[in-house]
């Protein structure tokens, strides 16, 4: 795309493979964001730009001196009310009690898909009142996540039913395959796209999404980021912080304020 662009521009700059480079690729990147049909957001030309610096590397001419744009901030992508109900009543009418548990580990405990596939039983414990989920997180970490209300009786039926399956006895896996070994992440990830499917959201919904839905409704819900950190296994606040940014539906929402002629 950036050599047709170059062949279709005037040369009166000088070279643009020598030179030139720096003056063509600023010039390419004000097209991009102004000029081109369709006109490209902020990251795809930071992503352009990125390539363009490998083209120029790999013909010795070095990096062109160029800025990157700053992405606008906003928070992770998490599901809205609408969403999150409708997530929820796909997942109380899915027939199945293994992927009922596994589907509500993400929005009521923070989970990351490999976290949830890596249970075993034992981490999962459950008293008369109260109950907490073992968590070995990224970099053999260890984390207890409390136990939701609404989680505790999927987590109850599942494991019941799981003493019915191949492996239940020889395997120690809280969710388990047909076969009887451990659930792998990828096919725990269809079973997110199968219960979003049947929830009719407009939009993907992945484990990650109600992760990020956990931990949104948790700051915005005015804890401190110590605890949220705590329970969703971050190691730095400041990959919290950014959960305070703007969401498109909070930008939307602003104008709310604006006055209107009816």
């Amino acid at each position: 795309m950036y050599l047709a662009w170059l062949a279709d521009r005037p040369a009166a700059d000088g070279d643009p493979l020598a030179g030139a480079r720096d003056w063509a690729v600023r010039d390419y990147r004000l097209y991009l964001l102004r000029e081109a049909d369709p006109k490209r957001s902020v990251r795809y030309v930071n992503n352009a730009l990125a390539a363009l610096d490998d083209f120029h590397l790999r013909r010795g001419l070095g990096k062109a001196n160029i800025a990157r744009e700053d992405i606008p901030k906003t928070a992770p992508k998490a599901m809205d009310t609408n969403a999150q109900i409708r997530w929820l009543r796909a997942i109380e009418a899915w027939p199945r009690p293994r992927d009922r548990a596994l589907a509500l580990l993400p929005f009521y405990a923070g989970l990351r898909i490999g976290d949830a596939v890596a249970l075993d039983v034992p981490d999962v414990r459950i008293s008369a009142r109260k109950g907490v989920l073992v968590v070995y997180g990224k970099g053999g970490k260890v984390r207890e996540v409390p136990i939701h209300p609404q989680l505790r009786q999927p987590l109850l039926t599942w494991l019941d039913e799981r003493r019915t399956w191949p492996g239940a006895i020889s395997g120690k896996a809280l969710f388990l395959n047909r076969r009887g070994g451990r659930l792998s992440a990828r096919a725990a990830s269809t079973v997110f796209t199968a219960i979003a499917t049947a929830a009719g959201l407009e939009e993907a919904t992945t484990a990650h999404i109600g992760r990020h839905t956990f931990v949104t409704q948790l700051i915005r819900g005015g804890e401190d980021l110590v605890t949220v950190a705590e329970l969703a296994g971050h190691s730095r606040l400041d990959t919290l912080r950014v959960y305070s940014q703007p969401t498109d539906e909070d930008k939307h929402h602003a104008l709310r304020h604006l006055t209107i002629d009816r």
